[in-house]
């Protein structure tokens, strides 16, 4: 599942920083953020765009939508590889140091109508229920993040890699 494109993050760096809490400091984070940045890339420019999202009790995957007839779709059809960021910087206004980050890096799918759809729509129907008119439009399509790796970035600039 892991690709050869995809640097793993430095030794020194990993092993100075692990945090064998990672796992719990990364749930808490997402259960507490309902948006993320999903970064997506085409005709040699990134792009950045902001999604609701809902993920697995796993965390191995995440689920959003997008209508069909937008660019984030266009670049999503192109190219697979992805990455979600989410951070606390609205906790902390005041704080650089108090604010967390991860990213997560993986490859993203559109999900045709099925049992993976289901669950995926019931994640995000649970999460965002006030969005339930887009979510069913039949101009939305689903996609779902398979995970390959988080990064969790903490007090600045202490980074820790978790692979779930």
């Amino acid at each position: 599942m892991f690709n050869n494109d995809e640097p793993v993050l430095d030794e020194n760096i990993n092993h100075q920083n692990y945090d064998p809490q990672i796992e719990t400091n990364i749930r808490k984070m997402l259960q507490s953020q309902q948006f993320s940045i999903l970064c997506t890339q085409g005709d040699e420019q990134p792009y950045g765009s902001l999604v609701a999202f809902a993920y697995s009790d796993d965390l191995k995957h995440f689920f959003f939508t997008t209508p069909t007839a937008t660019r984030k779709y266009m670049l999503l059809s192109k190219c697979s590889h992805v990455a979600l960021v989410i951070d606390t910087r609205s906790e902390h206004p005041d704080s650089m140091k108090n604010i967390e980050a991860i990213t997560i890096t993986g490859i993203a799918q559109e999900v045709k109508p099925g049992s993976d759809y289901e669950k995926g729509m019931k994640l995000l129907k649970g999460r965002h229920p006030y969005m339930v008119e887009f979510l069913e439009a039949k101009s939305t399509a689903m996609f779902q993040i398979d995970t390959i790796r988080y990064f969790h970035v903490s007090r600045f600039q202490e980074v820790s890699q978790w692979i779930p």
